[in-house]
């Protein structure tokens, strides 16, 4: 009997580490991709608002194989992520029932199409958005400018993460409830202490000061709600999946 428990567990560690492998490769080819693009995507940031206009400076001889290198990850990342995500499906879908299955097939797509949006959203809205609010104060206050390019792609990619993070919010509490796992009671009971873990997790993403986390936080309260009435059309749509939730053969 014990041995009989331990075969097939070595052939789910066995599996899992293969996928692992498997994803660890597509990293790395993604990343000489995003090394061959890097320069394309740095000239892009520096002349497309807010940063087109402005003067970067490099402030340690790091500075420049330090952005090259960044911009490569993000673009590995990206790239990885869909397949990753299809990998580890077709890693854990013996385990679920037919209707998780046919979830979470259906919301990996989705996930990086919110994950798509998200970064354009936070790019193109939230990042010009903020940059102005923090420039105006600046000149009020009679501050010149002096970026290094260091300091603000790290302003840049505090800003646009957590909101293309923050996109990805539907898509879960949408998988969550169509498995059963989340309900809309629930989550409306939850709503004061909700909102507690977006502030904090606004403050630990966003630069280290208040407007930074104030601009976070009113796209991330946003999808909340939207997650909140999205979870609601789920919800009763879910009884007609009943007789689906059987395990498969």
């Amino acid at each position: 009997m014990i041995k009989q428990t331990i075969m097939p567990l070595m052939g789910h560690i066995i599996e899992l580490r293969k996928q692992l492998i498997a994803i660890f490769a597509i990293f790395i080819v993604s990343t000489a991709a995003g090394l061959a693009v890097s320069p394309y995507i740095f000239d892009y940031i520096k002349n497309t608002p807010p940063a087109s206009g402005l003067e970067w400076n490099v402030f340690s001889p790091f500075d420049g194989i330090r952005m090259y290198m960044s911009i490569a990850m993000i673009c590995a990342l990206t790239l990885t992520l869909p397949i990753a995500l299809f990998l580890l499906w077709s890693f854990v879908k013996k385990g679920l029932h037919r209707h998780e299955r046919a979830a979470a097939l259906r919301y990996i797509p989705y996930s990086v199409l919110c994950l798509l949006l998200g970064i354009g959203f936070g790019y193109y809205v939230v990042l010009p958005t903020s940059f102005s609010f923090i420039s105006a104060i600046s000149e009020k206050m009679n501050l010149v400018e002096t970026y290094g390019i260091t300091q603000y792609f790290s302003f840049m990619i505090h800003i646009i993460l957590p909101v293309a993070a923050a996109f990805e919010l539907p898509i879960i509490v949408m998988f969550l409830t169509k498995i059963g796992l989340l309900t809309p009671q629930l989550l409306h009971k939850s709503r004061r202490y909700a909102y507690l873990i977006l502030v904090i997790a606004a403050n630990l993403l966003s630069p280290p000061d208040f407007i930074s986390a104030f601009i976070i936080l009113i796209p991330l309260s946003a999808l909340f709600e939207i997650s909140v009435f999205l979870s609601r059309l789920v919800h009763r749509k879910r009884p007609a999946f009943a007789a689906d939730a059987e395990p498969a053969a």
